[in-house]
């Protein structure tokens, strides 16, 4: 029976080992947050004081949980035509970003692999790349609407020619950037031009490549919010601009909180499959 209490002396020697990282942990993630729990609260407070006084425009914290509280507590409220609840608003937006941002990404780093690896390529796209980049993401609207005559391939067009920059830019520093070291490799090994892409320039380049995918999805996303205000249908550009035009100002600013928060996680989603991809590269 004596060889009892060393046994139990071992596992609460354990317990107390484990429990000391766990509270470490819960400490550490208490002090991340609490700046950003004061800084939200320090916002609320002076929003209510300011929007509280009687000729104020704007509507209190307050008084927006009151005024769209239907809204807020029912996402998936399926009514007819464009009388949705918030969450299909978001879902048509984010169909729409993923189809032109996904048609960005390949065509982006195609010719931002083209225009880093040939400096022909680069004489004669470069400049056209940088004149068109500086044309605003909505005055392709009207063109894409003569085109396509459809709201839908046209607001993903927008989002197409809006993420594809950043990403032909990022894609193309990243290829120039290559140590020769990995060119000698492959030169070695004798690469041809598919292996040598799929192998050398690609994975040198992944951290360039996904700085420009994380510029092009917030750009896609703040695109697609104008565009739809113009275009209509099903979706949270409209949605906003619908609550404008009734007045009903307290809708628009909840609207405004969750294409934030959304925006914010498409951007945490790129970066975190860019950490994952690039974990082990050179410039990693």
């Amino acid at each position: 029976m004596r060889p009892a209490a060393p046994v139990i002396a071992f596992t609460r020697s354990v317990k107390r080992a484990s429990g000391r990282p766990l509270l470490a942990r819960l400490s550490a993630g208490a002090a991340n947050v609490a700046p950003l729990i004061v800084t939200l609260s320090l916002i609320l407070i002076a929003w209510q004081i300011v929007c509280s006084a009687p000729d104020s425009s704007l509507p209190s914290p307050t008084r927006v949980l009151e005024e769209s509280w239907e809204l807020i507590a029912h996402p998936f409220y399926v009514g007819q035509g464009v009388d949705q609840g918030l969450f299909w608003h978001i879902a048509a937006s984010l169909q729409r970003v993923a189809i032109g941002y996904a048609l960005a990404a390949v065509v982006g780093i195609a010719l931002g692999a083209l225009v880093g690896q040939s400096q022909l390529a680069m004489r004669g796209l470069d400049p056209i790349f940088q004149v068109l980049r500086t044309v605003p993401p909505l005055a392709w609207l009207p063109l894409s609407l003569a085109a396509f005559q459809d709201g839908t391939p046209s607001a993903i067009f927008v989002i197409f020619i809006t993420a594809i920059w950043p990403i032909i830019i990022n894609t193309a520093v990243g290829i120039r950037n290559i140590p020769q070291d990995y060119q000698n490799v492959a030169k070695v090994l004798r690469l041809n031009a598919f292996e040598y892409f799929g192998k050398i320039m690609l994975p040198a380049a992944a951290p360039y490549i996904f700085t420009g995918l994380r510029i092009g999805i917030g750009l896609s996303w703040l695109a697609i919010v104008a565009a739809e205000m113009l275009i209509g249908g099903v979706g949270i550009g409209f949605f906003i601009w619908d609550a404008w035009n009734s007045s009903l100002i307290s809708d628009i600013i909840v609207a405004l909180i969750y294409v934030g928060i959304v925006g914010f996680f498409l951007d945490r989603l790129i970066a975190l499959v860019g950490r994952v991809v690039t974990r082990g590269t050179a410039t990693a």
